[in-house]
């Protein structure tokens, strides 16, 4: 049984075969094959903890003034006491870790 989909162009549904049909001219005809793979990251793991560090300090000064712009409403609220939380987290200690540059390369 076939799903429901849309209605056919010409009046009938293909078969399975002769959408197999198609495809495989497609492919002999050299189509381009679409192909989505994500990038490698070439940055070094220094390189990458420096960034992500920095993020974190970015995302933090966003908090901060999500903080002091609360209303007074919600100064009680679990959303101000979670922005606490994240506001008071000491991000300055990781940004002074160098990490290992790697066997032998210290």
């Amino acid at each position: 049984m076939m799903k429901p989909g849309p209605k056919p162009l010409l009046g009938t549904a293909m078969t399975h075969a002769e959408r197999q049909a198609r495809y495989r001219a497609r492919q002999e005809q050299g189509a381009p094959k679409l192909r989505y793979r994500k990038l490698a990251d070439r940055r070094s793991r220094p390189q990458r903890w420096r960034d992500a560090v920095a993020e974190l300090l970015e995302m933090q000064d966003g908090y901060q003034a999500w903080l002091a712009t609360l209303p007074e409403n919600l100064a009680g609220s679990t959303t101000a006491d979670a922005l606490r939380l994240i506001c008071d987290l000491d991000l300055e200690e990781l940004a002074s870790v160098e990490p290992p540059r790697g066997f032998g390369r210290d």
